[in-house]
């Protein structure tokens, strides 16, 4: 759509209000931040006036199509796999060695591209904290947890990450992810195998006295609540199939691509009915982690618009041209805008350089009309980077909130960056590309 007025830079003051709430209200007014209700107040004193600057200047179809169509889909499936997997507790108390930690990043790696980040990441987070429960050191093992269940692990299928089934809709083939497998092999590996020598260190600095209670205090691994699998497979299903490549008639009318939202909303409500509250319990389940994402982004989503709406006019300024520049790009903006929408504005700045030269595309394969090696370029980037903070994928608050709520101290929205992710994380992303791009 074409808009007379062009946004101007200072549209984008209230997303970084928004950004830096995030980040510095939990250091230097935390007692007022811990309260979800607080956490609402600051995204609608920031998200309402920016609706309305949006509305009177002629922006009120991107700012609908992003709440409508985005927003609420992303905190539908967030919260029904949030609920599902809440269903299902999985007890007992494993050796918390080294070993056995990397074994859980490593289930995760692999179930988040086939149950999404979210899905895994909720399924796994409780067992890998019980199992670390008469650890004292056990913040790294969050972090790494994030890194690869909660975001580098989804890299293979659409149903992985919402970006990756951003370009699935666009026509990206449901199996052309797999063709991402060397990316999601060299990154993984490299995490989680330093993930095991970071936990042994630490693993060795425990009190003796904690570490033989760990060990002679062991008790099987048991599941409970399993009929949540069955719920969790249709909420995979729902996302794969019930989209207009599968199902042409929800073409017809826009509001009929919501079906997938209502079985999603079905599968989380039989969920909750057919799951004994006393196992919810055990679980430790509250409805607090989720409370806390839907309210942040929806500040975050309202006041990306216009972030979203200058990249567009003023992207091409920026000299974005080969594979490389995408990735980069993409994972620069996907580490504080949401991943989702980030990737879809490359896609599309991508689409429209082909547009102008479209001799682009008999330079090698095409994937839903753009060159084979920028999408790569972008889905890798969008996935690996949501990483990079606590806001770049949906999961990362998820799980950071579940860990706070069991009283592990997680660090601020900086810390976690300068201590963590761009020390370690950020030169095996710089490897991926030398290696893979």
């Amino acid at each position: 759509m074409e808009h007379s007025f062009n946004l101007p830079l200072w549209s984008l003051i209230p997303f970084v209000l928004m950004l830096l709430s995030i980040a510095v209200l939990p250091l230097v007014a935390n007692h007022f931040w811990e309260h979800n209700k607080n956490k609402l107040l600051v995204a609608l004193a920031l998200g309402i006036p920016t609706s309305l600057f949006l509305i009177f200047t002629g922006y009120s179809h991107e700012l609908l199509h992003i709440v409508i169509f985005d927003y609420v889909p992303f905190i539908i499936l967030l919260g029904s796999l949030f609920i599902i997997t809440g269903g299902i507790l999985v007890q007992g108390d494993i050796e918390a060695t080294p070993r056995n930690n990397s074994i859980f990043l490593i289930i995760g790696a692999v179930l988040a591209s086939f149950m999404g980040t979210t899905g895994a990441a909720m399924l796994l987070i409780r067992p890998i904290l019980n199992t670390n429960s008469e650890r004292k050191f056990k913040v790294h093992t969050v972090l790494f947890f994030i890194a690869v269940v909660a975001n580098c692990g989804g890299l293979l299928s659409p149903l992985g990450d919402p970006p990756l089934f951003m370009m699935y809709l666009r026509g990206a083939d449901f199996f052309w992810f797999l063709n991402l497998f060397p990316e999601w092999f060299v990154a993984n590996s490299i995490i989680i195998a330093v993930y095991f020598f970071v936990d042994r260190y630490h693993y060795n600095k425990e009190n003796p006295e904690d570490i033989e209670f760990d060990r002679t205090n062991i008790t099987p691994i048991t599941i409970s609540g399993k009929i949540n699998f069955l719920f969790l497979l249709g909420v995979v299903l729902s996302v794969a199939f019930i989209n207009t490549n599968t199902m042409l008639f929800l073409s017809e009318n826009t509001y009929f691509s919501f079906l997938r939202e209502i079985v999603l909303i079905l599968m989380a409500l039989l969920s909750l009915k057919l799951t004994s509250k006393q196992l919810r319990k055990d679980n430790s389940f509250n409805y607090e982690p989720i409370i806390e994402v839907a309210y942040l982004f929806i500040g975050i989503f309202i006041t990306m618009v216009p972030a979203l709406e200058y990249l567009k006019v003023h992207a091409g300024e920026l000299g974005i041209s080969s594979p490389h520049h995408f990735y980069y790009a993409t994972g620069a903006l996907s580490s504080f805008l949401d991943n989702t929408p980030t990737a879809v504005t490359f896609y599309y700045l991508e689409l429209g350089m082909v547009k102008l030269n479209p001799e682009m595309l008999l330079q090698g394969t095409n994937i839903a009309g753009i060159p084979e090696l920028t999408m790569k370029a972008i889905s890798t980037g969008a996935v690996f980077f949501g990483a990079m903070t606590y806001i770049g994928n949906g999961p990362n608050f998820m799980v950071k909130a579940i860990a706070d709520n069991q009283g592990i101290k997680m660090p601020d929205f900086f810390s976690y960056m300068y201590k963590f992710t761009l020390i370690i994380l950020l030169p095996i992303f710089i490897l991926v590309q030398i290696l893979c791009l």
